[in-house]
């Protein structure tokens, strides 16, 4: 196994003495097991807390941000996940040879992994994440949605996991009504999920499905569930210290999706109905208390007509935490290290407060006139805005080669205000002064999207995108008209001056790109 030379920056020492008063004195160490920006998010919160910090990556990465961030950097085989950041035996090969104590799985990959989890925990590591036992069972859609019913947390009407050759689908099928999804049990992020409008479609859609979700997660197995019809995504943000004890941060609306991926998320949720809100707060906490949850997760609900229904626990951090992290002003990945560290949560459910709102938008390497169809080159520039309220989570610098190894996300473009207004103010004005030249990327339309009436009024649902057909063709000029009336906004609370988004250029060396955003960035 080939290793980088160990790197550190001359405060490495002092942040080291000072992590034991910060009570992560068992953790000195920490694997991340994933590359771009989640594993940069990582390094920087392993920083902050005096935490010394080992990277891996695939050949493909051998330059990435995050391999020169870390103290420490090994490779770990050719690009394909399969050969590389899927490959368990050369992530804990790699922790042996560092020293690391502590393995932190990021999302994605093996981040839901039961079996690497237990692994990890088999090394003598530290999983920085939930037992492997919650992994197994919240993976596990199916027993999942048995588990939350259990505890009087509403479900959507569904079926059982069906028999491998789908003999008691239609039955299943009829029981439930059309339209209806077929969903894989081991699923995520769309995978092995098909809609069914009829019966007539009902056996390619199981033969699709299963084969989909064999590939992606080896486990074919397929549940059915009733197919609602505008509903929208809400997600809750929980922690949990493994005890019993959990607390939620706030809700997250998520509902702005191609192929059930998310592009756009939200904190708090806007226009729900009076009561909703404190209703999926109390069943996320009744679900992590229910299963003793430790570390951060996120439950996930459908909401219509002012029901809800859980839709599965993701055991993990989110990609949009950080628009939860903008108004609680907690960082939630410093806290998964400190639980993990054997901490009791450091803070209470009183301390805990929503201030403001914040917007997210996933930058991604797409094409969206052409359908999301993901785009390969080189970034040659990127000019990063930066400015009161603005965010920006990359895992890209001026020079990166985007290949098609690996998802298509550049960044994550974060705008944060007193109001929902304000923060949809400084999120046009930033995606103005974005600039990734090199590869086509999602900009244009998320600029239109901050634009767009029914956005703007918070009339959200997961057919945003079809009901929305226009968005897809903004053109990438898009915006750059509107500047002016954005900053009209943001001069309500503040000078010119002081609004008006700055940008940082990340041409230069790696190492100094690697660095982040620049002096006076939060993160």
């Amino acid at each position: 196994m080939e290793e980088e030379p160990g790197r550190q920056d001359g405060c490495a020492s002092r942040r080291r003495r000072t992590a034991a008063a910060r009570g992560c004195s068992v953790i000195r160490t920490v694997l991340v097991a994933n590359r771009g920006e989640i594993a940069v998010r990582v390094i920087r919160a392993c920083r902050a807390l005096g935490i010394r910090t080992v990277a891996v990556y695939s050949d493909a990465d051998r330059t990435a941000p995050h391999v020169f961030l870390a103290d420490e950097a090994h490779r770990i085989g050719a690009a394909p996940p399969g050969k590389s950041y899927l490959r368990t035996d050369r992530i804990l090969g790699a922790a042996r040879a560092s020293g690391a104590d502590a393995v932190h799985p990021g999302y994605g990959f093996l981040a839901e992994d039961a079996v690497f989890a237990r692994a990890v925990e088999d090394a003598g590591l530290t999983f920085i994440g939930p037992e492997p036992a919650t992994v197994a069972a919240m993976g596990d859609k199916a027993k999942a949605r048995q588990t939350m019913a259990a505890a009087g947390i509403p479900t959507i009407p569904g079926s059982r996991p069906l028999a491998d050759d789908g003999t008691d689908a239609l039955d299943a099928a009829n029981r439930i009504g059309f339209p209806l999804l077929v969903k894989a049990v081991a699923g995520g992020g769309g995978r092995g999920m098909r809609v069914v409008d009829g019966p007539g479609g009902l056996a390619n859609a199981l033969e699709a499905s299963r084969r989909e979700a064999a590939a992606a997660f080896g486990d074919g197995r397929l549940y059915l569930e009733r197919y609602l019809e505008r509903p929208r995504h809400i997600e809750v943000q929980v922690f949990g210290d493994g005890r019993g004890s959990a607390l939620q941060f706030g809700e997250r609306d998520c509902s702005i999706q191609r192929r059930h991926q998310k592009l756009i998320e939200e904190a708090p949720a806007p226009a729900l109905e009076p009561g909703t809100g404190s209703q999926l707060r109390g069943a996320a906490l009744r679900a992590a208390e229910t299963i003793a949850y430790r570390g951060a997760g996120t439950v996930e609900f459908l909401v219509e007509a002012g029901d809800f229904y859980f839709l599965e626990m993701n055991t993990r951090i989110q990609v949009e935490h950080p628009v939860t992290e903008c108004v609680t002003g907690t960082d939630l990945v410093q806290l998964q290290i400190r639980v993990a560290a054997g901490e009791a949560l450091p803070i209470r459910a009183a301390d805990i407060r929503v201030r403001g709102h914040a917007i997210e938008c996933r930058i991604t390497a797409e094409s969206a006139p052409e359908g999301f169809l993901p785009s390969a080159g080189m970034v040659r520039d990127l000019e990063i805005p930066c400015g009161p309220g603005i965010r920006w989570d990359g895992g890209v610098v001026a020079g990166t080669e985007v290949g098609l190894h690996y998802d298509s996300l550049l960044g994550k473009l974060v705008a944060h205000g007193p109001t929902r207004r304000d923060a949809i103010a400084r999120m046009a004005g930033a995606l103005d002064e974005l600039v990734v030249d090199g590869v086509t990327t999602t900009r244009a339309f998320h600029r239109a999207v901050m634009d767009e009436p029914d956005f703007r009024a918070g009339r959200l649902s997961t057919r945003y995108l079809e009901e929305h057909p226009g968005l897809l063709h903004a053109d990438a000029s898009a915006g750059s008209e509107t500047l002016a009336a954005a900053i009209s906004v943001l001069l309500e609370a503040e000078t010119r001056a002081a609004a008006a988004p700055r940008r940082i250029r990340t041409g230069g060396s790696a190492w100094r790109n690697a660095r982040g955003p620049g002096r006076g960035s939060r993160w």
